[in-house]
């Protein structure tokens, strides 16, 4: 699982404290039911995108908690998570640099 333990790490630098927390919790064998919803939950939900609380960006969180369980999600989810977490690095670059020339 090394694409999706890089997706993690990748993930953990950008997540507040809180959320990190949760998603290790989640990761842990004993999680599995709460993995299930949890997932299923959020990809669900980024359906509902054009809601003002959910987004696209549950898409990729959910892929990444239900390939904890699923072995052929596993490869494309980290990798889809590590495309996302790349992405978000470089808009909130850009936001910074955008923001300091003001």
């Amino acid at each position: 699982m090394p694409k999706l333990d890089q997706a993690y790490r990748e993930l953990e630098e950008i997540t507040p404290a809180w959320l990190t927390r949760a998603l290790r919790r989640l990761r842990k064998p004993e999680a599995r039911p709460a993995r299930l919803l949890s997932g299923t939950v959020l990809i669900l939900g980024s359906f509902f995108a054009w809601l003002p609380v959910l987004g696209i960006e549950m898409f990729p969180l959910g892929l990444l908690l239900l390939a904890e369980n699923i072995p052929f999600l596993r490869k494309p989810a980290g990798a889809l998570m590590l495309w996302f977490v790349a992405a978000f690095k470089k808009v909130r670059a850009w936001f910074r640099r955008m923001w300091q020339r003001h």
